[in-house]
């Protein structure tokens, strides 16, 4: 709530309306159908005017972000050597080392020592020069190189301004649409037209038949036992005898 009992007033399209008293200015703005913003409460006296405060604060949440968005605080990048390092990833080194520095970082250049490789630091010195003497187009060296415990490092600034997080700059507009983006269109007679076959529904299944039951077996009679035939008690009888002929 403005508590300034004058302010001045611009109205929504930006023309001065002169000093008035608060409330009058509030009564103008709601008959226009508008919100009473203080947007320099700075001024003698105040400067006030009529807007849609929640547009009002869209927009300037929106400034902020794309304000946030195009800041890019510096970052520090470690560079690690060793006292026997190849030329190859020496200049691998030196190349990533670069990239670092173009984007406005600060490196730190780093020699690990190990085991009596710690009894020659002179070689690490003389590594670490001739690092900073590869990069000395992109950055400087902020003190000289330190021995501590088994590492002799160094720091370095850069000499470039801060990237920041913009998008690539492009070579065409970006409503532009280049000619070599755009595949040739060829001509109706040589358009062939692809018929796609309409999707056949698969034919219904036949019903298949509950399985009858299987019917029991009839069950087998069990083999009856037949008794051995008892031996005879009667004696046999004897053999007829042939009459004799003549009689």
């Amino acid at each position: 709530m403005i508590r300034i009992p004058q302010v001045r007033v611009v109205d929504e399209e930006g023309a001065q309306l002169g000093v008035m008293p608060t409330p009058q200015a509030l009564q103008m703005a709601q008959e226009r159908g508008y919100d009473l913003v203080e947007v320099a409460p700075m001024a003698q006296p105040p400067v006030v005017k009529f807007l849609d405060f929640g547009q009002y604060k869209y927009e300037l949440t929106k400034r902020e972000k794309e304000a946030k968005r195009k800041q890019r605080s510096v970052t520090f990048k470690e560079v690690r050597l060793t006292p026997k390092i190849g030329v190859g990833d020496f200049d691998t080194k030196v190349n990533r080392a670069t990239e670092f520095l173009e984007d406005g970082d600060r490196i730190k250049v780093t020699v690990r020592f190990r085991g009596r490789e710690l009894t020659h630091p002179e070689i690490g010195r003389n590594l670490i020069t001739r690092f900073v003497e590869r990069v000395k187009d992109h950055g400087v060296a902020e003190r000289t190189p330190l021995l501590e415990g088994k590492s002799m490092h160094i720091t370095m600034a850069s000499t470039h301004k801060p990237k920041s997080h913009d998008a690539p700059d492009r070579k065409h507009a970006v409503d532009v649409v280049p000619k070599d983006a755009v595949a040739e269109t060829p001509d109706a007679a040589d358009t062939q037209t692809a018929v796609v076959p309409e999707a056949v529904a698969p034919p219904e299944a036949a019903p298949v038949a509950a399985p009858k039951p299987a019917r029991a077996a009839a069950p087998k009679p069990a083999p009856v036992a037949v008794p051995a035939p008892a031996a005879s008690t009667n004696e046999p009888a004897p053999a007829a005898v042939p009459a004799p002929a003549g009689e």
